[in-house]
C-alpha cells in the first residue's frame, strides 16, 4: 500500500473541515421531568428559557445567545438548562405537582408551568432557579451572548 498523494491528503482534509466547520458545542438540555432525578446527582441552578412559536425575539435568542459557543460551554458548566415553549400542551410533572395547557381562546393558550414561573405574560422571559427550585432571577426581554455570560458568570 502506497502513501496518500498531496491531492488526496487535500481532498481528505477538505472533507474533514466540510464535516466539523458546522459542528459546535451545545448545552446540554434536561427536561423538567428528568431535571430532578439530575439535580440529585449534581444540584446546580437552573436556566429556564420560556418561549413561544411566534415570538420573533425568542427566535433571535435562540439564534444568537444560545448557538453562542462561550454560552454554550457556560450554561454546561454552571447550570441546567431548559429550553420551554409556553404554549406547549404536554402534561407536565415537577415538584410533585402536574401542570397543563390552559386553552385561552380558540387557538391560543398557555401551560400552567410558565404561569407558575413568570410574574408576567411576556416572553422571551428567562429565570433562574436555585437549588431549592426558588426564582433567584426573572428577564422579560431579548438577552444577548454578552450579558447572557455576565449572567451565567455570576451565579
Amino acid at each position: 500500500m502506497r502513501g496518500m498523494s498531496r491531492k488526496e491528503i487535500l481532498v481528505l482534509s477538505g472533507l474533514i473541515l466540510l464535516f466539523t466547520w458546522g459542528m459546535k458545542v451545545k448545552a446540554q438540555e434536561v427536561t423538567f421531568s428528568t431535571l430532578e432525578k439530575s439535580m440529585e446527582a449534581n444540584a446546580k441552578p437552573i436556566v429556564v428559557f420560556l418561549h413561544t412559536n411566534w415570538c420573533n425575539y425568542c427566535a433571535l435568542m435562540k439564534k444568537k445567545t444560545f448557538a453562542n459557543e462561550e454560552v454554550q460551554v457556560a450554561l454546561e458548566e454552571k447550570a441546567y438548562f431548559i429550553s420551554f415553549d409556553a404554549e406547549s400542551k404536554e402534561n407536565i410533572r415537577f415538584k410533585n405537582k402536574d401542570f397543563v395547557f390552559k386553552k385561552k381562546g380558540l387557538q391560543s393558550g398557555v401551560h400552567e408551568l410558565a404561569e407558575a414561573l413568570t410574574a408576567q405574560n411576556a416572553y422571551p422571559a428567562l429565570v433562574v432557579l436555585n437549588k431549592n427550585y426558588e426564582i433567584i432571577y426573572q428577564q422579560y426581554a431579548y438577552v444577548g451572548p454578552k450579558e447572557m455570560l455576565q449572567l451565567l458568570n455570576a451565579l
